[in-house]
């Protein structure tokens, strides 16, 4: 941009020998090598006014066609222009950045400005902005560089501004886009700022923002009220679990976990993914955890859970589908029982920093339906670590999902410690901030090898029933002399031996061979099973006095802490019974 017929001269330059109408020489104030004045130092707001008004007075056609009073094009002094300009007009010249010119616009948003005064004294706006840095980088290039949205504070102007425009009233905060752009001087270097008033365009989008921010809160507050605010840790394994919403610019999603006590010493675990985003996302994911713990009551396998799950999903919203994973630990067993639907592979660390991953049987996510799950094992020794987890722990965009479930199994085989550290470590070796895109749920299971005093907590023991009339004296003797043996009080242990005796009862009068009872002590309760070929599943019932039968069960969940039944895979039925230890 060439400045040279700028009407207010900078240092040294001369005014170009031009022919200039009478009211084009009035725009000239100021003699040759004068230092150039701000718009507010030598011009009256009402004297700009009155020329502003008679540019445009007369009427009819001159003898070029221009209408009579309109100046031709380059009558029009560049002051004038800027002047009628909405947006902020400045121009600093020389390394100090010194105060040449500021046009009304300006003025009327930060109040006058005095000529040859740098920038960094009586511009404290351009400070505020940022543009000092700016404007010294545009004169080193000789290149415009643009800056947006920038925010200056009322405190910066307000009184300047109240002065200004005679209000008394304090201007509020405003934003602008601003662009500083190189001109040439004729051997002085200056910079012209233009800057666009964005401040309403700036608010709106904050209000937009705000109100992201409270659905954001309320999609996390909704999320983590939904998800258990205290796991439930099984007598046989240690559980922690991490969950970690996405960050500000990512919309909360669906994931959620769960840790269910199933009695008899088994644990149901469970971790899912609802594929949505906000609080719709959030609130199915809640109507699907509450489905999973009533299902879970039920005590049914794995499989059967999911198939029930998948109906449920598609009544729920048949345009949100979830994946899941819902797995079972019987500590007489030593494995994992699991079905899929959709979700990533469980993994397994031994004892010896090996890592398995679980394999097949996975179906399609819930809510899809037409599909038959299966179940599927994976076995979990003694001090064997397990970690069911969510897409957003390993899915990134640079790379296959299997390669984000590689570098997981290389960082758990790493990891040490206890269930806690275990998900916080894994949570950083997987580069998880709090700016990651995507939720990420972590739930890890330990089943300890207990060695010393700690083993003597936890014991079992077994019987085969052949069935017959002698089989329940057999139980009884068994179970007195194993209760005996752990150092039960007397009380507990007669309980323990009657328990005993009417499930076996019911188990010869009602079941089929074979026949086995257990019993199984923890650090917090004793636990009796028995279990037959019958899969008919006993009912407790009002027994009449007359009644030669139907009080065993009754009697059994009277005098225990619980009790419950279930089948048993490939047929066949388990009956169990609790009680909580004295502390």
């Amino acid at each position: 941009m060439n400045f040279t017929r700028w009407s207010a001269r900078l240092p040294g330059t001369q005014r170009r020998t031009a022919a200039r109408t009478d009211a084009g020489e009035a725009h000239s104030p100021g003699a040759a090598g004068s230092v150039p004045a701000a718009r507010g130092e030598f011009e009256r707001h009402g004297e700009r006014k009155g020329r502003r008004d008679g540019a445009g007075a007369g009427s009819g056609d001159g003898k070029d066609g221009t209408p009579t009073g309109v100046p031709a094009l380059e009558e029009l002094g560049v002051r004038d222009v800027l002047d009628g300009l909405p947006a902020l007009v400045a121009l600093v010249y020389g390394p100090d950045h010194r105060v040449a010119y500021v046009n009304e616009a300006y003025i009327d948003a930060f109040g006058p400005r005095e000529a040859g005064t740098t920038a960094a004294e009586s511009c404290p706006e351009l400070v505020e902005l940022g543009l000092m840095p700016l404007m010294d980088q545009v004169l080193r290039s000789g290149k415009p560089r643009t800056v947006k949205s920038r925010k200056v504070q009322s405190a910066t102007f307000g009184t300047a501004h109240a002065l200004a425009n005679g209000s008394g009233t304090v201007a509020r905060d405003g934003s602008y886009t601003v662009t500083c752009t190189p001109v040439d001087t004729s051997g002085s270097g200056g910079v012209l700022i233009f800057a666009a008033d964005v401040t309403d365009h700036a608010e709106a989008a904050e209000r937009l923002r705000s109100s992201e921010r409270r659905l954001r809160e309320t999609a996390v507050a909704l999320q983590r009220s939904l998800l258990p605010q205290e796991l439930e840790q099984p007598d046989d394994l240690r559980v922690a679990a991490t969950y970690q919403p996405g960050g500000t610019d990512a919309a909360v999603g669906g994931d959620w976990y769960d840790v269910i006590t199933l009695g008899a010493g088994r644990t149901a675990l469970v971790i899912g993914d609802v594929m949505g985003r906000g609080v719709r996302a959030a609130a199915v994911m809640g109507q699907l955890r509450t489905a999973v713990r009533a299902y879970a009551r039920l005590d049914l396998p794995p499989h059967e859970v999911l198939q029930l799950l998948d109906g449920l999903a598609a009544e729920i919203d048949a345009s949100q589908i979830a994946t899941c994973v819902y797995a079972v630990h019987d500590p007489n067993e030593g494995r994992l029982v699991y079905a899929s639907a959709g979700h990533l592979p469980i993994l397994v660390r031994a004892e010896d920093g090996t890592v398995a991953r679980a394999a097949d049987p996975t179906g399609p996510p819930l809510g899809t339906g037409g599909w038959i799950h299966t179940s599927g094992t994976i076995d979990l020794a003694p001090g064997s670590t397990a970690v069911l987890y969510t897409d957003g722990l390993v899915e990134r965009r640079s790379e296959d999902i299997d390669e984000g479930v590689a570098s997981l199994e290389r960082a758990l085989a790493g990891a040490k410690g206890s269930p806690q550290v275990v998900c916080d470590r894994l949570i950083r070796a997987m580069g998880v901030t709090a700016e990651h895109d995507d939720d990420v749920a972590v739930l890890v299971l330990q089943h300890p090898a207990r060695t010393g005093q700690a083993a003597e907590l936890f014991h079992n023991a077994a019987l085969d029933l052949l069935g017959g009339i002698e089989a329940a004296p057999r139980a009884r003797a068994f179970a007195t002399g194993v209760l005996s043996s752990w150092r039960f009080p007397v009380e507990l242990r007669d309980l323990g031996v009657l328990a005993t005796s009417e499930l076996v009862a019911n188990s010869l009068q009602h079941g089929t061979p074979p026949m086995r009872l257990r019993l199984r002590r923890t650090d917090r309760r004793l636990i009796i099973e028995v279990t037959d070929g019958d899969d008919h599943l006993p009912l407790r019932r009002h027994a009449e006095p007359a009644d030669e039968a139907g009080r065993g069960i009754s009697i059994v969940a009277t005098i225990a802490s619980s009790w419950g039944s279930r089948r048993t895979p490939g047929g066949g039925k388990a009956v169990w019974c609790e009680f909580a230890l004295p502390h």
